[in-house]
């Protein structure tokens, strides 16, 4: 760096209290959370079922989720490069606007009739999920190393109010899309719009100063006393990236088929959106206890706890297919396993890669993440049609195995990497 450039850098962010500033970009992400979280909810739980409609085929129903993880995968870098050249705020702000512009294409969709014009505006709608998973970096970028997990994990609880709440807008969705005129399920897609649309407000407005941008500054030498850009251990990063990856295919392969199967079984809408919340639900409500653990006793200890949760789902999914009551009760426990895996997992990313690394090895991150649920939720729908959904359940146990089987290849690696 020029003395230029440094005396450029120091004068654009004064001495400031990091710790303060830490507080504010936690809260601020914290709002943008709730309400991307319900722009992604009101349209997750419809998309599959939309699909299906719109393609005449239960086993096309799986291309929402698909495409959706899909452009999260393709966005993920591009968000990545662009908030480590111009900072987190305009990356989220960025984000949230393509996926209100996705869900301005799913209306379109229904209206056209049209299932290409669908699958490009879930490629669209899976940048907000892109957001959602970079904001929760977004929250490590000034916090200290022995807090990272508790922080992440709050941002990413916080995203359960707007997840939640999303899926239980099917209903006034419809009562407004009737109202308005408009084609059958794109109610939801409307009140998509405005929450992305809110999100975005927040991000560009209030997210200053930019946690990214401050943390390379000259004035707050953060959290790390070592060579920006470093990397403390290439296998434990592997797995780390490896074990969110996995753990996203798992959840999402199974809960993507979760609405057309409960259809084909004369469940009613709002029961599947009630189904869908409380998956939800156990996704993030219990998101800062995974935190909190995976900074007390360990990530990879809670990565291999959420692997257990899984083993608790999936057996519970299969055998109970036929009962939409053990179905949710499955799902939640589902949830509650991505959420340990994906909690842990990042905040070991987060620990192994310092400096300006931290964004673009985040953003593959993503990538890998969103490839294996789009992997997963293509797969899916095929599996449901071949073996059915308790043999999909079934064949998600199998990956679970492999994280467990990882875990013990690298945790003694891990525990001389991180910090």
């Amino acid at each position: 760096m020029t003395s230029s450039q440094h005396r450029s850098r120091s004068s654009t962010y004064p001495a400031v209290d990091v710790v303060a500033v830490q507080r504010r970009t936690v809260s601020v992400l914290i709002v943008g959370q709730i309400l991307g979280g319900i722009g992604i909810g009101c349209t997750v739980s419809i998309g599959a079922v939309m699909a299906a409609n719109i393609s005449g085929s239960d086993a096309l129903s799986g291309t929402a989720t698909t495409l959706s993880t899909l452009g999260a995968a393709a966005s993920a870098i591009p968000l990545a490069r662009l908030a480590q050249r111009l900072g987190r705020r305009r990356a989220l702000t960025t984000g949230a606007l393509l996926a209100a512009t996705g869900s301005v294409v799913a209306i379109v969709a229904a209206t056209l009739s049209s299932f290409p014009v669908l699958l490009l505006a879930f490629a669209f709608l899976g940048v907000g999920t892109a957001v959602n998973l970079q904001a929760r970096f977004a929250a490590t970028d000034l916090a200290s190393p022995e807090h990272r997990g508790r922080d992440l994990s709050l941002v990413v609880w916080f995203t359960t109010i707007g997840a939640v709440l999303g899926p239980n807008l099917i209903g006034p969705g419809e009562t407004i899309a009737s109202t308005l005129q408009m084609p059958s399920l794109t109610g939801s897609f409307l009140i998509a719009v405005f929450a992305q649309l809110a999100a975005a407000t927040v991000y560009l407005v209030a997210l200053r100063p930019d946690p990214y941008l401050l943390s390379k500054s000259n004035a707050t030498q953060n959290t790390d006393d070592v060579v920006p850009g470093a990397i403390r251990g290439r296998g434990p990063l592997v797995f780390a990236i490896g074990s969110i990856a996995i753990s996203h295919a798992v959840m999402v392969s199974v809960m993507s088929m979760t609405p057309v199967h409960l259809i084909n079984h004369g469940v009613t809408l709002t029961i599947i959106g009630l189904t869908i919340s409380l998956h939800i639900a156990g996704m993030f409500a219990l998101s800062p206890v995974f935190g909190w653990l995976s900074d007390k006793v360990g990530r990879v200890s809670t990565i291999l706890m959420g692997q257990g949760l899984f083993a608790v789902s999936l057996p519970i999914v299969a055998l109970g297919e036929d009962d939409p009551v053990l179905v949710t009760v499955g799902l939640v426990f589902l949830g509650l396993g991505w959420s340990a895996s994906t909690v842990a997992g990042s905040a070991l990313v987060a620990d192994l890669v310092t400096g300006s690394a931290r964004p673009k090895i985040q953003g593959r991150t993503d990538l890998f993440m969103n490839l294996a649920g789009a992997v997963g939720g293509a797969a899916a729908g095929v599996a449901l049609v071949l073996i059915g959904y308790a043999g999909l359940a079934w064949a998600a146990s199998v990956l679970v195995l492999v994280v467990v089987a990882g875990s013990l290849v690298v945790r003694s690696e891990v525990t001389r990497a991180a910090p």
